[in-house]
């Protein structure tokens, strides 16, 4: 089954016991954005995340649902 983006988001959080405004601003976003992206109600786009993917070395394909691996 195909994990969405909202899910991913959450439990990555969750797990490292981020919030949404650290994510945020980390990433350069609004908080408010995160709080959307976790709703399911939009989606990042590339440059987005792109960013998400330098900040936290992560793969893209992670936060896409692709790959559980995160290298």
């Amino acid at each position: 089954m195909e994990r969405e983006f909202k899910d991913i988001l959450r439990c990555f959080l969750l797990e490292n016991g981020i919030t949404q405004t650290e994510f945020a601003t980390k990433i350069g976003i609004r908080q408010a954005q995160v709080s959307e992206w976790i709703k399911g109600k939009a989606k990042p786009g590339y440059d987005n995340l792109k960013q998400m993917s330098i900040a936290y070395e992560l793969t893209a394909d992670f936060w896409l649902g692709i790959s559980e691996d995160i290298y």
